[in-house]
């Protein structure tokens, strides 16, 4: 890695930890400059501007948050439909126990939940679709005959299950909920959620049964 890619690299994980700390608002270039120890002209070179840096640093969490579960897709896809849910809510409740960077990477996605920005809307509609590809697929496995607007629809709403656990872990780790983030606490958490998502497609496929008849 030469000086060029290395001070990319510092600029884009000090951004990562100011905007995940922050917020995009919050946080200026210049800011940004000081705390990697660079220029704000640094910045421009490699980003060209504020936006494109925070585009850069939301493309890196969402990829560190998706890209095991797309890698293994292939395993996933070849387990029992039953069991491919089960690794599939697994996967997307793995951050609860994360720390560092992944702790960031959720915290980025927080403030777009509470601030969203157009930069954000741009990565969603760019590269959130082999994931949410992924997730159809599953839910098809579950529902043949649904069209798919359903389909995705109950792809979003599979992964709003998981989500609302790892976006908000640490008022969760309190009380009243008092929710632990340890592999243990992880595998309960699966095993709930994909016994309750079961019952609910099986009552989805059910409905959608009686009303072909």
């Amino acid at each position: 890695m030469g000086p060029s890619e290395i001070t990319q690299e510092r600029i884009l994980k000090t951004a990562a930890r100011l905007f995940a700390d922050r917020g995009y608002e919050a946080t200026s270039i210049r800011t940004i400059a000081t705390k990697a120890g660079v220029n704000q002209a640094a910045i421009n070179y490699h980003f060209k501007s504020k936006d494109g840096l925070y585009l850069e640093v939301l493309r890196r969490a969402l990829r560190g948050l998706t890209e095991h579960q797309l890698s293994h897709a292939q395993e996933t896809q070849a387990m029992p439909r039953e069991q491919a849910l089960g690794e599939f809510i697994r996967q997307q409740l793995r951050p609860l126990s994360a720390r560092d960077e992944v702790s960031r990477y959720i915290h980025l996605f927080y403030w777009e939940t509470v601030r969203p920005t157009a930069v954000y809307r741009k990565l969603v509609s760019e590269e959130a679709t082999p994931f949410i590809g992924f997730a159809v697929d599953l839910m098809r496995r579950f529902m043949p005959e649904a069209d798919q607007r359903t389909l995705i629809v109950a792809a979003v709403w599979l992964m709003g299950q998981c989500t609302v656990f790892v976006r908000h872990r640490e008022e969760l780790a309190n009380p009243p909920v008092s929710l632990a983030s340890d592999e243990a606490a992880i595998e309960w958490l699966t095993a709930h959620i994909s016994a309750w998502a079961l019952a609910g497609l099986a009552h989805a496929k059910a409905g959608s049964s009686s009303a072909l008849n």
